[in-house]
């Protein structure tokens, strides 16, 4: 589940800071549903994220809010709920403040990123299971940003700026390091969406990297489909374990920047 929620939002791609779509109002929603031989399609868990409008200390910033939760039918098994928050800027379109508080069962993890552009650089604060907070300082480049911020920067890149199995990457900020995101376009696909319908897509294969720099050998793996429309908003998802796959799709979805005419009627 926490796997699938990284997932979406880690909907990635190479557009500038400046491309970034940011629409208060905008509401998304999904289901994640595990896969196997001896299950044929279970739905454990839902996703959300929102974006909205908020004024602190009179200054205007974009909010995007971000909720896992296991289904109540499955929390006995298994309980997780995680919330992430990212604020906005407007003027710039960059991330200045990410949260996170992750509950799964008795785990507990709480963090903080503060970023500040003019000197290129991020604080990170975080602890887990309630032990005493740590922090550091890392630089930044114009690709560095947390994950909710990454999911945005790829939906309002045009389908034609993609080139069928280039590679790309990008970098990830975690608490105490920089992740590489490597990335391909696999071109365009329809794909049927269960009680949704069938919509013309942009696929990708992407990798999350390990710690160690630029090695995928044991890094999270996953294949994501995304609207071939101006909303790039990402519509399925699936992630392989180690019996099975997990997979996460679109449940629904409210205001809209831009008409949807990715869906095939």
């Amino acid at each position: 589940m926490k796997r699938l929620l990284f997932a979406i939002l880690l909907l990635a791609g190479a557009m500038p800071l400046r491309a970034q779509l940011y629409h208060p109002g905008e509401e998304l929603y999904y289901r994640v549903s595990y896969r196997a031989k001896m299950f044929p399609n279970t739905e454990v868990g839902a996703v959300e994220v929102k974006t909205s409008e908020e004024k602190i200390a009179g200054i205007s910033y974009y909010n995007v809010e971000a909720v896992g939760r296991t289904l109540p039918t499955y929390r006995w098994f298994f309980n997780l709920e995680d919330v992430y928050n990212v604020r906005i800027e407007p003027s710039i379109l960059r991330p200045v403040r990410f949260e996170s508080d992750i509950r799964e069962s008795d785990y507990t993890f709480e963090s903080v990123y503060r970023y500040d552009w003019d000197k290129m650089t991020v604080h990170t604060r975080w602890s887990s299971r309630k032990r005493p907070f740590q922090e550091k300082q890392m630089p930044l480049t114009e690709e560095s940003m947390d994950p909710i911020s990454l999911f945005f920067t790829l939906r309002s890149a045009k389908a034609e700026d993609f080139r069928v199995g280039e590679p790309a990457t990008l970098q990830m900020v975690l608490q105490d390091t920089i992740r590489v995101l490597s990335y391909r376009y696999l071109g365009e696909e329809v794909k049927k969406i269960r009680n949704v319908g069938k919509f013309r897509t942009l696929k990708f294969e992407c990798q999350l990297g390990t710690t160690e720099g630029y090695s995928f050998t044991d890094g999270s793996i996953f294949t994501i489909w995304i609207s071939n429309d101006d909303n790039k908003i990402p519509l399925y998802i699936e992630s392989p374990v180690r019996i099975g796959s997990i997979n996460a799709y679109i449940s629904g979805f409210r205001g809209l920047k831009y008409p949807l005419t990715s869906k095939i009627k």
